[in-house]
């Protein structure tokens, strides 16, 4: 389970030219699902963790469900942001620190399976939140944190 938690990590930092022009990567709750060409390959994620990108935006962003690796862009490409991340359930807090957005303006996080949550993220003296869940049917993909 290791290589589908690096190839996810690898796919989501590259921008621009360095993504693979014939290659779509997407993130299910469950699975990384590859195609290229027709041919589609499925690789299951660990049972015990989900990956959630998160693109906060200013003032751009589009719809998301699951995460696209190599097509979804971010506004904040290469940025730092602040991001706290709690599960609900028991107030525990899962993420606190500044991170950087990658190239594709996404950060991604590797969260435990089957909670419910809040994100919040601040830049530049912006904030904003959102809830969050991590069960089967919930997306990977989070574009809807602007940052006011």
């Amino acid at each position: 389970m290791d290589d589908v938690v690096e190839i996810i990590d690898h796919l989501d930092r590259l921008g621009g030219s360095e993504r693979p022009q014939d290659l779509i990567a997407s993130v299910r709750p469950d699975q990384l699902v590859l195609s290229s060409g027709g041919d589609e390959v499925t690789i299951a994620t660990p049972s015990d963790a989900f990956y959630l990108s998160v693109a906060p935006y200013v003032h751009q962003t589009h719809e998301c469900y699951n995460h696209s690796l190599t097509t979804c862009t971010g506004e904040l490409a290469s940025t730092e942001v602040e991001v706290q991340i709690v599960d609900e359930t028991n107030d525990e807090v899962l993420v606190e620190k500044t991170v950087t957005t990658f190239e594709n303006g996404f950060v991604g996080f590797w969260l435990p399976r089957d909670i419910k949550g809040t994100i919040k993220i601040t830049y530049d003296g912006r904030s904003g939140e959102a809830d969050i869940a991590t069960g089967t049917d919930d997306p990977t993909c989070l574009t809807t944190v602007r940052l006011a």
